[in-house]
């Protein structure tokens, strides 16, 4: 029963994020099934939430013939493993991702030359990774109240995640070739990008409070029922 369940939590997953990925691709720097990234992490934990998201966002690619499909078929699953990884109070290997992709960034001669306001929230959220892996370590054994807290910091770490993955292959990895070689152009992307990525974080915090909670609540019921049967 167990096994079954699990399965059909973990299809469910993926042809969600599909879906979502599908209907939004080619609107803004990323698309609605980011906002998917922070339960799959945490319900299906590091290593199924991983591959959950590399199936649904590959389908998605794969259907919306999208020209930038790596972006989201590396950062989507990646920000799905650190969700699962916080939760589990794993905060090294956080860490340790956060401080290679971002000193790379900053070794990279257009990453120093670009405004350092445009990350901001990635640093931010490199400061909370230890704090929010600290207070997730018993995430669904804790009180409604720490369970919003608790989530609203994994949801802005794991948004970020997605943010400082797609800059990291955009600017250290040289993929801004494909839109173009022109440093103005490439800042003009790059500024669009952070000001859609503020936006997302809003609404990525938004979402956690209104229906993250109630979901993972359930999903907690769900678990002590099945280990009753």
């Amino acid at each position: 029963m167990r096994k079954t369940r699990a399965i059909s939590l973990t299809a469910t997953f993926a042809a969600l994020h599909a879906v979502l990925g599908f209907l939004s691709l080619g609107i803004g720097w990323r698309n609605w099934a980011i906002y998917l990234e922070p339960f799959e992490g945490i319900i299906l934990g590091p290593k199924i939430g991983f591959f959950t998201a590399l199936m649904g966002s590959s389908i998605a690619r794969m259907a919306g013939l999208s020209n930038d499909w790596i972006f989201g078929v590396i950062a989507e699953p990646l920000s799905a493993l650190i969700a699962g990884l916080i939760s589990k109070a794993k905060w090294k290997p956080v860490l340790a991702i956060y401080g290679a992709m971002l000193s790379a960034y900053f070794i990279d001669p257009l990453g120093r030359a670009l405004p350092i306001w445009t990350i901001l929230d990635i640093l931010l959220a490199t400061l909370l990774i230890y704090p929010s892996a600290k207070l997730s370590s018993s995430l669904f054994g804790t009180s409604a109240k720490r369970l919003s807290i608790a989530l609203a910091l994994i949801s802005f770490t794991v948004i970020a995640t997605d943010s400082l993955t797609r800059v990291f292959l955009l600017i250290p990895c040289g993929l801004s070739n494909l839109f173009s070689s022109d440093f103005g152009v490439i800042y003009g992307i790059f500024v669009q990008g952070a000001a859609f990525s503020y936006a997302e974080d809003i609404i990525a915090l938004t979402f956690s409070f209104l229906v993250g909670v109630p979901l993972l609540i359930t999903v907690l019921k769900l678990r002590k029922s099945s280990n009753q049967e």
